[in-house]
């Protein structure tokens, strides 16, 4: 990378954010005509792949749901918490206000106590499935067992089972930011179209954090996203999009292309690269870390004019609840975790990367 000189930059809104996906074009399907091809659950051929999401979950929506999975977990009545939004959605066409809410926690109720099943709660609620497979690939990673490290009662740091969240707001502990509900947002540096991410404003260096567990997919130079990372969740449905990182020291050392990444994980540094061709330039006004969530149902809607992001910041709101913890490596420009984490999923990943690699180095020798 080039070496250019950071610079810091008091103006508190960026100017425009970069589209939706790599090649520069369109995303969003309907996004800039303001319909989509499919519009919802209705209109989805049976047989067919979802083609269009809003997530409209609130905070308080994901919170009350996703208390009710922990408390209940291990038991008989066990709630999981995508199914009960997803029949909450399905009464409420996908929205949650104030009465959704009450709703959503007395059909928990009814469900913790055994007065009903979730099989009689989404009987006749057409969209249930809908919602149901919708809502999955945007939380479907987020919660389940893991093994984090603690301290205990005499300080020592020990092993913990877990089953709770485990995806991690992407700016890290004991850093400031800020931010607002920007999704939608006119941007118009190449062109004119809609902001289809969610920007955190805070200090250049500030450590972004893996959201999810997943495989590094892109990592490199992008006209509209500067320095930028695309992870891909580990069932191919989301794919995080990390971008404006910081000039000459945007990631964290020893990323690569195809690494394997556990949740909560150092990946990189905020900045305020982009809006140029030309690499390692801060053409972005303000420092800001622009993150985005693509939901594929199919692969050929990875990098199309039909791509599916969803606003982020209800579920940034959420996860603002769990930071993950880091510390300064000596003198360098590192950061890393505090605590270690053994997501199963990425051990797993871990597990087959290197037999792969072994099984390759065989094959050549």
């Amino acid at each position: 990378m080039p070496g250019q000189p950071e610079s810091e930059n008091p103006s508190c809104q960026p100017e425009s954010e970069e589209p939706g996906q790599e090649a520069g074009q369109a995303g969003n399907g309907g996004a800039e005509s303001g319909q989509p091809e499919t519009v919802g659950p209705e209109t989805q051929p049976a047989q067919d792949y979802i083609k269009w999401v809003d997530f409209n979950v609130s905070s308080e929506a994901l919170a009350l749901a996703y208390d009710m999975d922990v408390d209940t977990y291990g038991t008989d009545s066990h709630i999981d918490w995508i199914s009960l939004l997803a029949c909450t959605a399905a009464r409420y066409g996908g929205e949650f206000g104030s009465q959704a809410l009450v709703d959503l926690e007395n059909t928990a109720q009814r469900l913790r106590s055994g007065q009903s099943a979730l099989e009689e709660e989404a009987e006749g609620l057409s969209s249930y499935a809908y919602y149901k497979e919708a809502y999955e690939a945007v939380l479907g990673g987020m919660v389940g067992e893991f093994l984090l490290q603690e301290k205990d009662e005499e300080g020592n740091v020990v092993w913990r089972r877990k089953y709770g969240l485990k995806a991690f707001s992407p700016i890290a502990a004991a850093f400031p930011y800020s931010d607002s509900d920007d999704f939608g947002a006119a941007r118009s540096y190449g062109y004119a179209r809609p902001h289809l991410g969610h920007d955190m404003l805070g200090q250049i260096g500030t450590p972004v954090i893996a959201v999810e567990s997943g495989y590094v997919e892109a990592l490199g130079w992008n006209q509209y996203g500067g320095w930028r990372i695309g992870i891909r969740s580990f069932d191919h449905k989301r794919y995080y999009y990390y971008a404006h990182l910081r000039q000459n020291y945007p990631y964290a050392e020893g990323l690569e292309e195809g690494s394997v990444v556990t949740a909560g994980d150092v990946i990189g540094y905020m900045g305020h690269t982009g809006y140029s061709s030309e690499e390692n330039v801060n053409n972005i006004k303000t420092v800001h870390l622009h993150w985005g969530l693509e939901l594929i149902f199919d692969e050929s809607q990875k990098e199309s004019d039909n791509e599916i992001w969803i606003d982020c910041y209800q579920l940034s709101r959420f996860l603002s609840g769990n930071r993950s913890a880091v510390e300064k490596v000596g003198d360098t420009r590192e950061w890393r975790r505090v605590y270690g984490m053994e997501d199963p999923a990425a051990e797993d990943a871990r597990e087959q990367t290197e037999q792969s690699s072994t099984e390759g180095a065989s094959w050549k020798g």
